[in-house]
């Protein structure tokens, strides 16, 4: 069966797939643009996507009999496909998820400490050959032990940042999630999401997709406290960027830690000329081994349904 990756993947990865299936790579590292997006649909048996290939209702509306059957996303969110849209045009969809949940979590923790101690300003500060030696006052920041962690979404990836702050940084856990959580795996109490944001440290944790398209906007944003810092690291569009460069701005919220972003790539200029915003190129899942087992994930998946066997992670 003809299989389009539409992104360069590590080489084991690539082994892989060329080993059960004839492989298309196509060697751009952005996205497909219209027309790459519609031929695939039309030339190929399965299709290897990722962040930023735009399956959007439109696209399977103007291939109305593709011959395409799957789409294997390398990549836990999937807000880039309209599954609904798939689905009804006879495609199957699955996902990655498992293999990012860790990697994810470090980012979160990576930013909160970058964000909270200042760790990009000073870098900043040293490279420029401005810094004057260490004195009493000098860039103070937040401490983050022992602070009220607001985790929003406690998914798979809000679980593993809940225990890597409380285990590691002995913080009080507090989580906002849409449905009841049973078993959070640490000390941790479910609250609203209002109480959640009013908390020291707020990280963002949910799935990209409709229902949580500018989750975090004014009315959120304005729950926060003074000294508190905003960390995402689900999908852009989850928070108001302009809504969050406002808070930013007017001092309403101390600083934020990015990973992702509304319009990537890009990155509007007002975050970029903030010293209390830490600026990220998307390296969530940026591991080697990472990559590496996301991409195995995919092909298992596509072996999977070309064997007719249960998909191990249907969306």
């Amino acid at each position: 069966m003809r299989l389009l990756i539409t992104r360069p993947l590590p080489d084991r990865v690539m082994a892989a797939a060329r080993a059960r299936f004839d492989v298309t790579a196509r060697p751009q590292t952005l996205p497909m643009d219209a027309r790459e997006l519609r031929d695939s649909l039309a030339e190929f048996d399965l299709i290897l996507p990722t962040l930023g290939d735009l399956y959007q209702a439109g696209v399977f509306a103007d291939v109305p009999q593709p011959r395409a059957r799957m789409l294997a996303n390398f990549g836990v969110g999937y807000n880039h496909i309209d599954v609904a849209a798939a689905k009804a045009a006879g495609l199957v969809v699955t996902n990655t998820p498992g293999a990012v949940t860790d990697a994810t979590a470090d980012i979160a923790m990576m930013l909160i400490l970058m964000t909270a101690r200042r760790a990009g300003e000073g870098e900043r500060l040293v490279r420029a050959g401005q810094w004057q030696g260490w004195h009493p006052i000098q860039m103070l920041g937040l401490h983050v032990s022992g602070k009220r962690l607001g985790i929003i979404g406690m998914g798979r990836i809000g679980r593993a940042i809940a225990r890597r702050a409380q285990a590691g940084f002995g913080m009080e856990v507090v989580f906002y999630n849409r449905s009841t959580v049973a078993e959070p795996g640490v000390p941790a109490q479910q609250v609203e999401m209002a109480e959640a944001m009013a908390a020291d440290i707020v990280v963002i944790a949910v799935p990209g997709g409709r229902e949580t398209h500018h989750l975090i906007g004014p009315a959120a944003l304005a729950a926060m406290q003074p000294h508190a810092i905003l960390v995402n690291i689900s999908r852009g569009d989850v928070v108001d960027e302009a809504a969050l460069i406002a808070a930013l701005q007017s001092g309403s919220i101390s600083g934020a830690g990015l990973d992702v972003y509304e319009r990537e790539p890009l990155v509007p200029e007002a975050l970029r000329n903030m010293e209390n915003v830490t600026l990220l190129p998307h390296l969530g899942t940026a591991a080697h081994e990472v990559r590496e087992n996301m991409g195995m994930m995919a092909v298992a998946n596509l072996i999977a349904f070309v064997d007719g066997q249960p998909l191990p992670n249907p969306v």
